[in-house]
Order: structure tokens, then C-alpha cells, then sequence
């Protein structure tokens, strides 16, 4: 029998707290470390296309949502945030209910940019995008 993943609270609140869209659109957080961000939304007929498919501009935000957290918690000494300069989602297959759940990891933390990549699971671990993003790095 497979548990429950326990949420993130301190992480739900950094999203909402930072990004109040998040909120709104229900995100919960289930980790949040330099190395991995994990995110993900459940699955909502409002949220939806014809089909009761979840919106890829859904999934989009899921992702860009996570990978933003993840290149703030590896921002390099004297940042004070980044934005998104580039996202590139592929989309592999449709979520039809459960969650789809964002995976995101850096692949570079540099000084000017950092570069995110992200894995949007559905509930059957089937990969339903996958998304690479670079955010600038800001400086006061």
C-alpha cells in the first residue's frame, strides 16, 4: 500500500507567500531544498480543458512555479531574486484526475543565470512534461 506524500507546510507557504497565484490555483509544496523542489496540483474540473484535461497553462504555472523556487533557494551571495528569461515545456501526455506533480532540480547556479529543470509526474509516475527554464539572476 503506497502512503500519502506529507506536505510541505513551511514550503506551501513560501510559495503562497511569494507567488499568491499559487494559492489561488491550490498549490500544495512537498519539499523544498536547493537540490529538489517538489510541487503539484490536484487535479480540478475548473482547472480544465474540454475532456477534463488539465490545462496546460496549469501545468506551465506548476512548473514555473517550482523551478522559481528552486533557483531562489540557490541564488548566489548578494541576490535578491530572479525572474523567468526562458522556458521551453514539452508536453508528453494528459492528466485526467489525481495530481500532477512538479519535480524541479538546477542544473546550473551561476552568477547570472541559473537553469531549472523540472519533471511534471502524474499520480502513476507516468512523465506528463518535462520543462527547462532559466531565471535571471537580481541584483539591487
Amino acid at each position: 500500500m503506497q502512503t500519502a506524500p506529507t506536505v510541505d507546510d513551511d514550503g506551501t507557504a513560501l510559495f503562497h507567500r511569494t507567488m499568491p497565484f499559487t494559492e489561488r490555483l491550490g498549490f500544495e509544496v512537498l519539499r523544498h531544498s536547493r537540490e529538489l523542489v517538489v510541487a503539484r496540483i490536484a487535479h480540478d474540473e475548473s482547472l480544465c480543458t474540454l475532456g477534463g484535461v488539465l490545462h496546460g497553462g496549469v501545468l506551465m504555472s506548476l512548473a514555473d512555479s517550482a523551478a522559481a523556487v528552486c533557483a531562489f533557494l540557490n541564488l548566489p551571495e548578494g541576490a535578491q531574486g530572479t525572474t523567468t528569461v526562458e522556458s521551453k515545456t514539452n508536453f508528453l501526455r494528459a492528466v485526467r484526475s489525481g495530481h500532477a506533480t512538479a519535480s524541479s532540480t538546477p542544473l546550473h547556479a551561476g552568477g547570472r543565470v541559473i537553469v531549472v529543470e523540472t519533471e511534471i509526474h502524474d499520480d502513476d509516475g507516468r512523465l506528463v512534461a518535462k520543462v527547462t527554464q532559466s531565471q535571471a539572476v537580481l541584483r539591487s
